[in-house]
């Protein structure tokens, strides 16, 4: 792994999960303070700087940061597991949206629904390929197509994230279907 990918692994784990790794604090829209974040990461004993984090912040190809508009903050998109507000609008969601999820999971799934776990919501993408790509990082892949145009219609809430990503609360089991046909 590059050093520049490992240092956005652990920007993400300080900005979604453990501020406390680098003696940072977020905000309640979780937003922390650039130079906060980068003398914490330096205190780590990571090498980093207003360049390199700008680096990564335009280079990241799933745009999992932000800086604010004056550039003296910056935040994780969306994937926390620390509760923050970051603003997410409330939008109508395509007629189906996609989750990828490993095979070893299903068992559960298929009692329980989708949950956000050890997150604030549920991730969900827009197409199946995307969510196969995400189904790979945790085995066998399994792509889950949500009947997420019902569920808006019964008054569950959505949310599209900065960098296309479409978040909610949970997903019942009689909206999931397998790519195959089941669940």
């Amino acid at each position: 792994m590059k050093e520049l990918d490992r240092l956005s692994v652990f920007i993400s784990l300080i900005l979604r999960h453990r501020p406390e790794e680098a003696n940072v604090v977020l905000d309640e829209r979780g937003w922390a303070d650039v130079e906060e974040l980068l003398d914490g990461i330096r205190g780590t004993g990571r090498e980093i700087d207003r360049g390199i984090l700008e680096e990564i912040v335009a280079t990241d190809k799933k745009q999992r940061y932000s800086f604010s508009r004056d550039g003296r903050l910056i935040r994780a998109n969306q994937g926390h597991s620390v509760p923050v507000d970051v603003e997410l609008e409330e939008a109508e969601p395509p007629e189906f949206l996609y989750h990828g999820t490993a095979a070893v999971f299903l068992d559960g799934i298929r009692k329980e629904g989708l949950k956000p776990m050890s997150r604030l919501y549920v991730h969900l993408s827009g197409d199946a390929e995307s969510a196969r790509k995400i189904g790979q990082r945790h085995g066998s892949p399994v792509v889950l197509r949500i009947r997420s145009g019902d569920m808006w219609r019964a008054d569950y809430r959505f949310y599209l994230s900065v960098n296309g990503v479409w978040l909610t609360g949970s997903v019942p089991t009689e909206y999931l279907q397998e790519e195959n046909g089941e669940i």
